[in-house]
């Protein structure tokens, strides 16, 4: 049986991430859910504005499967973890 959660948005909706993340293989430390509907896909690694990277949330699930957990996460939700192997802390954003 798989119970693997599944985004209820188009998988070609574009999400943020960053150049960490894509191109060197940093591990999503921070998810957001933004109130407006987006969704952020973060590294520890510390980015400015020209790090930013849009990709479509189907190209995100293949680059770390692992942010299925959270595809319930409800808008105006955040979520973080130390590493990919520890468990996902879920917070109302402020």
């Amino acid at each position: 049986m798989n119970s693997e959660k599944k985004f209820d948005e188009d998988l070609q909706m574009y999400v943020f991430t960053t150049r960490f993340v894509i191109e060197n293989k940093s591990e999503v430390t921070f998810i957001s859910h933004d109130e407006d509907g987006d969704w952020q896909f973060m590294s520890d690694d510390k980015s400015e504005e020209e790090d930013a990277r849009i990709i479509s949330l189907e190209e995100m699930i293949a680059h770390d499967s692992s942010i299925l957990e959270l595809a319930d996460l409800p808008l105006g939700y955040q979520a973080e973890r130390p590493d990919k192997f520890s468990k996902w802390t879920i917070f109302k954003s402020e």
